[in-house]
């Protein structure tokens, strides 16, 4: 029988579920979080600042979608997406000029905007500080606000087991749409509030998510290089609406799941490409398992 370390109590899965409890087992704990060493976070980020894929990997991006493209269906579903998600994209990136709707009362909403996101389907929601030192260099003056809303939409289960099939890249699409349209929603609300409201969009990305999600203590990062988060493991999509809004940080907490990766190996062992390395690394400040790609 293992030894019970601490408990972990967070809300339900939808807003009607009730909280659940973690147990997270003593030979399990570590840090809340992710081990991290923020003089190497700020000297990386400082000497080595980070930039999107879209930009760095814009040839095997290309290259990728080529290859997808000689399939007729991947074809007409990626130029679909591409269409309806353009809108999305720059109804985004205007949100962080758009004024607030009504007058701030001085307290604090924290409990008010995650209601609100729950009522609009998003599974998991943390608060925290914006962190620049993830920003990408390309969006380093986009950011306007402070705080962070860490917004986590799920994918649906079954379809995204099929992978690489069509349903697979169906589910993936719609639900990128899905949460920003929630999103949109989302940000109106906090305006009606008294606030500002900034949408990130996903698939326009400013900064990695990851990091402050593990802050907001919506999960930890994993041996796949993904969120792990107590309702929906590595399958939910994620975003962030940075606000000037009245809000409560959320804490960094220990699921256990840092040194539990290093007892699983199953996605190391499984991964086709051997892209994922056995042992931990130090890499700009934090300890992870490094992709060997």
């Amino acid at each position: 029988m293992l030894k019970v370390g601490h408990y972990v109590k967070r809300p339900g899965r939808k807003p009607s579920d009730p909280p659940v409890t973690i147990p997270v087992p003593e030979e399990l704990e570590t840090v809340p979080g992710i081990p991290t060493n923020k003089q190497d976070v700020e000297w990386y980020s400082r000497e080595y600042p980070l930039e999107t894929i879209n930009i760095t990997e814009r040839a095997g991006r290309d290259w990728s979608n080529q290859i997808r493209d000689l399939d007729p269906e991947m074809l007409d579903i990626r130029v679909e997406h591409e269409h309806l998600n353009k809108k999305l994209v720059q109804s985004a990136r205007e949100t962080g000029d758009i004024e607030p709707t009504g007058e701030p009362t001085g307290e604090d909403v924290t409990a008010k905007i995650k209601a609100e996101a729950g009522k609009l389907g998003f599974g998991e929601v943390g608060i925290t500080k914006y962190d620049p030192h993830y920003t990408y260099q390309s969006k380093k003056r986009w950011v306007k606000y402070p705080n962070a809303i860490c917004l986590a939409y799920e994918q649906a289960y079954e379809p995204t087991q099929t992978i690489p099939h069509v349903r697979a890249e169906i589910v993936h699409s719609s639900t990128y749409r899905v949460e920003t349209e929630a999103a949109l929603e989302l940000a109106h609300y906090i305006r009606s509030l008294g606030y500002h409201a900034q949408v990130c969009h996903p698939t326009d990305p400013v900064v990695p998510f990851i990091p402050m999600f593990v802050e907001a203590g919506l999960g930890q990062l994993g041996a796949n290089g993904q969120l792990l988060s107590p309702h929906f493991g590595s399958r939910a999509r994620l975003m962030i609406i940075t606000t000037d809004a009245k809000l409560s940080y959320d804490q960094p907490i220990d699921y256990g799941i840092h040194k539990f990766c290093q007892v699983c190996q199953v996605c190391v062992n499984r991964c086709p490409g051997r892209a994922l390395m056995r042992e931990k690394v130090w890499w700009r400040g934090i300890e992870k398992k490094q992709a060997c790609i």
